[in-house]
């Protein structure tokens, strides 16, 4: 029976020391899968509203083509050949946008240069037109509303 002993008490120091692993690993799991989870929660909410933005800006873009070609169609000679030029580089550059790939990395290259060619249609053009996107939280207040 004495040789029995010194080996419950063996088990009794291995369980200890099993169990503090035993806890860690649950911890570390339950954390990883935790983390996981809210990671892809907020991926999700920062995709949305950046996705929401683009769009935004692409149709600002996309309303001020139409007027400018709206503009061409009652009076064809109203603008430059150099704007003329430029109006159909930035339709063309809004028909290339990658709206179905996100992911595609040409996407930011076109936003660039459309961001460029409007700037200088309306530097031509001399007419300060904008895109500002949402009113920021200072702005609120100078809004309105």
């Amino acid at each position: 029976m004495s040789s029995q002993q010194p080996n419950s008490i063996e088990d009794v120091f291995d369980s200890s020391l099993n169990l503090e692993e035993t806890h860690y690993n649950k911890g570390y799991s339950e954390g990883y899968s935790s983390g996981l989870a809210s990671g892809r929660d907020e991926g999700r909410e920062v995709g949305l509203k950046t996705g929401f933005e683009v769009g935004e800006e692409l149709g600002f873009y996309r309303g001020c083509i139409d007027v400018w070609n709206a503009a061409i169609k009652v009076q064809p000679n109203c603008f430059s050949s150099r704007v003329l030029k430029s109006i159909k580089q930035m339709d063309e550059l809004l028909q290339n946008y990658p709206v179905s790939e996100p992911e595609n990395e040409s996407a930011t290259d076109i936003v660039d240069s459309l961001r460029l060619k409007f700037r200088a249609i309306c530097a031509t053009l001399n007419v300060k037109l904008e895109y500002t996107g949402y009113p920021r939280s200072s702005n609120v207040e100078n809004s309105g509303f």
